[in-house]
């Protein structure tokens, strides 16, 4: 009996040290956070997402902008542009078609309105052109043209009425003269999709006078027009720091002045060129009225202080005169291309000029060329004659700026045009 209990004694023993044990293991565990019997593997820390590759940078682009000098619809040249009981003007300058439509943005300078419903056309001193300009100035490419000249109330409010409707009607922008006082208000704006972005250019225009005409009565607006005598173009500088204002991201000015049939600039004209450069509100001058190439040079101020190009006259784009009637250098003309840079973000600025010679072959029934150094006869134009013509123009442009031999080519769909405010 007593080696039974003792037996049992140690059974109970044992037995209580192995529950103990079980107990201290399954605590264990549980410190471990692991059960005894199943152990559970601790579940890998999940990897951050891949950072999200960059957005590129939009490439950025160069534009072109070009300008030609003076239509004028003398009657004779009209007559070499009568085609079936009308008028075309195509048919005279087509030559010149690559380089207006290789332009990003091509603006004219209608000299002359159009005359009104139920009148015939006139040449010099009283123009009106015929009803089919504005179309043969958008069949060239053009995207639009500055309206303010000497010539603008030849055919009195009607024809300014006349003129801009005839260009709204064929999709071209105008400035310079206006039908209303809300219109007079607005500046013409186009636009480019360029570097991903919408590149606004503001176009300004305006005349140092009317020939001694009145503007129209009541209409004060109608044309614009400045004090060159002063010179005062604070009009045409708060127009344009408002359109910086607005979103411009160029401005550009046509200006009409001062003395015909001179190749240097007057002193008049160089101070209001200055003017305009120092308000730092203008990006590019074209200037127009002396029938003659003048110098394209740059002046200081500008937008940044870095300059302001200037064309002070790109002599006529299409007339009848000539020698015969005025001085050689009327005969040609010049078409300025403003190249400017778009970078992605930033401003966009004017960054050179270059130039190309026209000429009119008057006796050859007004047909337009280009001209370059070593250009061959052409129409009544003999070889001489055209290098004669060429050396004139290379003269007067001063070789401040690059003669382009070759039309451009656009870097994108052409410019839009934002049409100004008509009720």
């Amino acid at each position: 009996m007593g080696i039974v209990s003792a037996l049992l004694g140690a059974g109970l023993a044992l037995g209580v040290n192995s529950n103990v044990s079980n107990l201290n293991g399954g605590d264990q565990n549980a410190a471990n956070g692991q059960s005894g019997s199943n152990p559970t593997p601790i579940a890998p820390t999940p990897a951050p997402p891949p950072e999200p590759e960059p957005e590129p940078e939009p490439e950025p682009a160069d534009i072109t902008i070009a300008a030609a000098g003076d239509i004028l619809t003398h009657m004779p040249v009209l007559r070499s542009a009568q085609v079936d009981g009308g008028y075309d003007l195509t048919t005279l300058w087509h030559r010149i078609d690559p380089w207006v439509q290789g332009a990003d943005l091509a603006l004219c300078h209608l000299e002359v309105p159009i005359a009104p419903e139920g009148t015939t056309p006139s040449g010099y001193p009283m123009f009106g052109a015929h009803s089919t300009l504005a179309e043969d100035v958008a069949k060239q490419g053009w995207n639009g043209c500055s309206t303010a000249s000497n010539h603008s109330v030849d055919r009195g409010f009607a024809g300014i009425e006349t003129t801009l409707d005839a260009l709204e009607d064929v999709g071209l922008g105008a400035m310079g003269t206006a039908r209303t006082l809300e219109e007079a208000r607005q500046v013409q704006i186009y636009e480019l999709e360029r570097a991903e972005r919408t590149v606004q250019i503001a176009h300004l225009s305006a005349t140092y006078g009317l020939n001694g005409l009145p503007k129209p009565e009541g209409k004060p607006w109608a044309v614009e027009v400045f004090d060159a005598e002063m010179p005062d173009v604070s009009d045409l500088i708060g127009q344009a720091k408002d359109a910086r204002e607005n979103g411009a991201d160029l401005v550009v000015a046509s200006i009409h002045c001062c003395v015909e049939y001179q190749t240097a600039p007057t002193a008049a004209q160089r101070v209001l060129m200055q003017e305009i450069a120092d308000s730092a509100a203008v990006d590019l001058v074209i200037g127009h009225h002396a029938h003659v190439p003048q110098p394209i040079t740059m002046l200081e101020g500008g937008p940044d202080g870095d300059g302001m190009w200037v064309a002070y006259g790109l002599g006529n784009y299409i007339s009848n005169q000539s020698a015969q009637c005025c001085v050689p250098e009327t005969s040609n003309g010049v078409l300025m291309f403003a190249n400017a840079h778009v970078p992605a973000t930033g401003p966009v600025r004017v960054t050179g000029i270059e130039w190309t010679a026209l000429t009119v072959d008057r006796l050859g029934g007004h047909q337009m060329y280009p001209l370059s150094a070593g250009a061959e006869a052409a129409g009544r134009l003999s070889a001489t004659e055209m290098q004669d013509r060429y050396e004139r123009v290379r003269s007067a442009i001063d070789l401040d700026a690059a003669e382009r031999l070759d039309p451009p080519q656009t870097s994108g769909p052409r410019a839009e045009v934002i049409p100004r405010f008509k009720p």
